[in-house]
C-alpha cells in the first residue's frame, strides 16, 4: 500500500479530494491564516455591499433638486437714467440700496438685464375710437416685433381688447406667426357692435386677464406693452384690480398713449392719460405719448432700448412671510443725480 502524505490523509479524512470539508482539520482550527482569511473575507463582503448600497442610492440623490430651502428671493427690474434722461446701465451691485417698509435689505443677486429673455404681452385697444389710428397701430407693432423679438428666445402675444378681451396669438417666438395675428387684429363690424351689451372698451378686464392667465405662469423678465387712449368702458375690474394683478405676475405696464383727438370731440369722453401713466407708474414700467413731436415709431424705438437696459436685483427679505399682503420697496442709487424707475410694492405670498 503506498504512503500517503500528509496532505493527502488530511484531505481522506475531510471529504477526500472531491468532496467539500465537512469541518477544519484539527490541527488548522484557530490558526493565524484562517483568522487572517476569515477577517478577508469580511471585509471583500463589507466592500461589496456597501458598493451596492451607492448605486442604489445614487440614482435617487441626482433626481433631487439642488435647492430645498424655500427661500423666497424678491426681485426687482430697474432702470436708471441720468439728469439728461439717458440710459445708464454701468452701474454694480454696490451702487444700490433697497429698502422694504424702510427696512434696509441685502441685496444678493444683481445682474445686467441686456441680453436675458423677454416675455412681452401686445395689449392692443380696438374700439371704435381706435378705428382712425389702427392701420398705424398695426404697421409700428410689425417693426417693434421685428427688431426686439429674438426668436427661439424671446416670447410674445398678442390680445386685443373692445367689447371683451380676445387672444389673437398665444405666446410664441414665431415673427410669423405674430405677423399673421396683427392681421387679424381689428375694431368690432357691425354684428358685433348691434349685439353689444355693456360697455366697449374692457381695457382693465384685458389686463386682468393677461397678468392672471400668461403671465403669471411665466418667469424672468416680463412685460404687457398697452396701446391705447386709457378709456374703459364697462370692464368688471378696476385699475387697482389690472394694477395688483400685474404686480402679483412680477410684470410691468409700458403705456403708449394714442387716441384719435377727433373722435371724443364728437361722442364727448374722458381722459385716459392718468390712468395710462398710473398703471405704468405702479408696477415699474413707463408712460409714453403718440403726439406730433414723437412718432409711435420712435417710442418703439426707446422702449426697445429701455427693456435692454435694465438691471435685475434680487433679494431675501428680513422679514419672514406670516401673512399674504403688499410690501413696499424704495430702490435708490449711492450717486446722486440718478433717477431710478422700478415698482414701489411687491406681493409676499405666504
Amino acid at each position: 500500500m503506498p504512503r500517503l502524505s500528509r496532505s493527502d490523509r488530511l484531505s481522506e479524512r475531510w471529504g477526500g479530494p472531491q468532496g467539500r470539508p465537512q469541518g477544519r482539520p484539527p490541527g488548522l482550527r484557530g490558526s493565524p491564516w484562517t483568522r487572517q482569511a476569515s477577517e478577508a473575507r469580511r471585509r471583500l463582503l463589507a466592500l461589496v455591499a456597501a458598493l451596492l448600497v451607492v448605486q442604489l442610492i445614487a440614482p435617487a440623490q441626482e433626481e433631487q433638486p439642488t435647492f430645498k430651502s424655500e427661500v423666497k428671493v424678491v426681485n426687482v427690474l430697474a432702470t436708471v437714467r441720468n439728469k439728461k434722461g439717458a440710459f445708464v446701465s454701468d452701474l454694480g451691485k454696490d451702487d444700490f440700496s433697497v429698502l422694504e417698509n424702510g427696512r434696509p435689505q441685502t441685496i444678493r443677486y444683481f445682474s445686467r438685464q441686456s441680453d436675458l429673455p423677454l416675455t412681452i404681452g401686445l395689449m392692443i385697444d380696438t374700439s371704435m375710437s381706435q378705428k382712425r389710428v389702427m392701420e398705424a397701430e398695426r404697421i409700428a407693432s410689425y417693426t417693434f416685433l421685428e427688431q426686439v423679438l429674438r426668436e427661439k428666445k424671446d416670447q410674445v402675444f398678442i390680445m386685443q381688447f373692445d367689447l371683451s378681451p380676445i387672444l389673437r396669438q398665444e405666446l410664441t417666438s414665431s415673427f410669423l406667426k405674430l405677423s399673421d395675428a396683427l392681421q387679424r387684429v381689428d375694431t368690432p363690424n357691425m354684428n358685433d357692435l348691434h349685439s353689444q351689451t355693456g360697455g366697449g372698451t374692457m381695457l382693465y378686464d384685458a389686463m386682468l386677464k393677461a397678468s392672471k392667465e400668461i403671465m403669471a405662469t411665466q418667469t424672468g423678465r416680463k412685460a404687457l406693452i398697452v396701446l391705447s387712449d386709457g378709456v374703459d368702458t364697462g370692464s368688471e375690474a378696476s385699475v387697482m384690480d389690472a394694477i395688483a394683478a400685474a404686480l402679483k405676475a412680477d410684470t410691468l405696464i409700458y403705456s403708449i398713449l394714442f387716441s384719435d383727438e377727433g373722435f371724443y370731440g364728437a361722442f364727448g369722453g374722458g381722459d385716459g392719460r392718468g390712468v395710462l401713466a398710473r398703471m405704468a407708474r405702479e408696477t415699474g414700467g413707463g408712460f409714453f405719448e403718440v403726439s406730433k413731436k414723437q412718432s409711435l415709431d420712435a417710442i418703439f424705438a426707446q422702449l426697445q432700448e429701455e427693456l435692454r437696459s435694465q438691471y435685475n436685483i434680487g433679494y431675501v427679505s428680513d422679514q419672514p412671510v406670516s401673512i399674504s399682503e403688499f410690501r413696499k420697496i424704495q430702490l435708490t442709487t449711492r450717486q446722486k443725480g440718478l433717477t431710478v424707475q422700478a415698482r414701489g410694492r411687491y406681493w409676499a405670498q405666504r
